[in-house]
């Protein structure tokens, strides 16, 4: 299965050459930058595939390589005519091929070419140690309780245990459904909580305390306990820099942080720099997890069975297959709204379905009643490279194994002779976290000799003076703000415009998102368009699921006159739309 599964991934690379290098060859502007992106993410695949076999493997390598230098020679022209400079392409990338192809060529070009003047206003208004932004936190006396263990061990339920004996409290979480069920909960115990993510705002008469996606913390507000899940997110590329934010920024006097045992170093040396005490609680699993050394058999899937593959393309394609035997399955995978997400635990929970099949995002959510866990493999694409599972990964996804009360033994199990490679990382010592991303702040602001996309390429390769801090990755900002160059905005628009959360790499979402740039800033309306839906997919309902989401953040960013309860409404329909479809699959 592992060798087909590559076979059929190359041979889709090579399909897509012929068609990237049509449309780049007569793409310019913003396009080029977006094409970039999708090569170089094209070339890393194609590395790891190095020692797969193919006969065409070198060939095909050196026409993305070709690929990639033909678009980044396009970039560096008209950022040459633009600014009026000479730079020469292999002068830039000389020495720095492995920056091109995880960057791109205009971070390549900024770190070798800081001006003076630049650094120097950098120095001025980014402290070198990043803690030193946060002076209200500074100037508070803040305690930590930190909450380390396995999934599904109580960490979080303690810490929102001791949030609701406080006056004002905030929950941070990771997940939009996760703050949802907090929400609810709290509301439910008689403990007044508003509700705060990228797509809704609901506010609840009297309330003292806040339950809200942890990029939406407030930090202006005090709060006598704050909760920070899932800490261990802290070195993820792109929004690992709000966990570091919500640690160093947070004014609370008493902060509550819970994730895996792997951070405990990079959170002892953070909140050491700040002067803050702490203690640290170490949780372990009440229910054993056991490895079959059986390889799963499609035919023996029994009910409780969680399948874990790593495409929604493939939840779909096991539920149709389990839905010709008369087995039907709850589905969860990313790009599933969270309402639609919890009619399928609730389906799960409830036996209409009798398996799950998901993707990685079971591993961090709500706990169910699942009895098995199936690995159908061991490794997976992350967006550069396809790659084996983490000892972090594995102990995340199989943890939801188990239920006290329901399932006392939580089993593993997995296909081929993949059981060995389990076991291993289930009990090997997980990647220590040593490194907490950041992001650039408002001050980059201040900086006025560069246009916003330079600022920004600058700021991500400018060292940081502590070893435990490395910037996130900016390649969605840059993407972004190349599309924006044509209405030469003010830069405070740019830096709003930001701040909208959406997939830069879904060319009808960027189609959606400059639309709605265009009715604002060129047209200069008052309120901008609600979005339309022309069919009705699955993978239409979805994409105007986030057009919805999109609509909201425009109007809520920019202050203008919506009509909320449409919102909710839209969303609660096109959410039964889509729970209607995988319910007949």
């Amino acid at each position: 299965m592992k060798k087909n599964a590559s076979q059929r991934e190359f041979k889709k690379l090579k399909s897509q050459i012929n068609q990237i290098e049509e449309i780049a060859h007569h793409s310019k502007g913003g396009a080029l930058m977006e094409h970039e992106s999708t090569v170089r993410k094209k070339i890393l695949l194609l590395m790891g595939m190095k020692n797969e076999g193919f006969k065409e493997y070198k060939d095909l390598l050196e026409r993305y390589e070709e690929l990639l230098e033909y678009i980044a020679k396009k970039i560096l022209e008209n950022y040459n005519k633009k600014n009026n400079c000479d730079f020469d392409y292999y002068q830039v990338v000389r020495g720095n091929y492995n920056s091109l192809l995880n960057s791109g060529i205009m971070t390549v070009l900024t770190k070798q070419h800081i001006p003076k003047m630049v650094s120097e206003e950098f120095e001025e208004n980014f402290p070198r140690n990043p803690k030193d932004e946060y002076r209200e936190a500074r100037g508070m006396r803040r305690k930590f309780v930190i909450h380390l263990g396995d999934t599904n061990t109580g960490k979080t339920y303690n810490a929102i245990q001791r949030l609701k004996e406080c006056d004002k409290g905030v929950y941070l979480s990771p997940l939009r459904i996760l703050a949802l069920e907090n929400y609810e909960r709290l509301n439910n115990e008689g403990v007044l909580c508003d509700l705060q993510t990228g797509e809704e705002e609901l506010i609840t008469e009297g309330a003292t305390h806040v339950s809200c996606t942890i990029e939406k913390l407030d930090l202006k507000r005090q709060y006598d306990v704050a909760v920070i899940d899932e800490i261990q997110m802290i070195d993820d590329s792109q929004r690992g820099a709000a966990w570091s934010r919500a640690l160093l920024g947070v004014r609370a006097k008493e902060i509550h942080v819970c994730g895996a045992s792997n951070s405990r170093e990079i959170l002892e040396e953070i909140i050491n720099d700040c002067g803050d005490p702490y203690e640290i609680i170490e949780y372990k699993r009440r229910i054993p997890l056991e490895v079959q050394d059986k390889a799963f058999n499609y035919n023996e899937v029994e009910e409780g069975d969680a399948i874990v593959v790593f495409s929604k393309k493939r939840v779909l394609e096991l539920a149709e297959e389990y839905s010709s035997k008369g087995i039907k399955a709850s589905l969860i995978y990313g790009d599933l709204p969270p309402e639609v997400r919890r009619k399928q635990y609730e389906q799960f929970v409830n036996k209409e379905t009798k398996i799950l099949i998901t993707t990685d995002a079971i591993g961090m959510g709500v706990n169910l009643p699942i009895r098995r866990i199936i690995f159908l493999s061991v490794k997976k694409f992350d967006g550069e490279e396809v790659r084996f599972l983490t000892s972090q990964e594995v102990k995340q996804i199989a943890g939801r194994a188990g239920r006290q009360g329901i399932y006392d033994v939580g089993y593993v199990a997995s296909v081929g002779n993949n059981a060995e490679v389990i076991k291993d990382k289930l009990i090997r010592e997980d990647k220590i976290i040593t490194e907490a991303v950041i992001g650039p702040s408002d001050a980059i602001l201040r900086i006025k000799t560069l246009p916003l996309i330079e600022k920004l390429a600058l700021w991500s390769t400018r060292k940081e003076a502590l070893p435990y801090y490395r910037k996130m990755d900016i390649s969605d900002y840059i993407i972004v703000l190349d599309r924006l160059k044509k209405y030469r905005l003010r830069e405070t628009i740019e830096w709003s415009l930001l701040k909208v959360p959406f997939d830069v790499t879904s060319d009808e979402l960027m189609e959606q998102f400059l639309f709605y740039v265009d009715e604002l800033f060129v047209a200069e309306n008052d309120v901008i368009s609600r979005p339309t839906i022309l069919g009705g997919t699955l993978d239409e309902l979805e994409i105007y699921y986030q057009k919805i989401n999109m609509y909201y953040s425009f109007c809520k960013g920019f202050n203008l006159e919506f009509d909320v309860q449409w919102i909710y409404d839209e969303r609660l329909k096109i959410s039964e739309e889509i729970n209607e479809i995988l319910v007949r699959i």
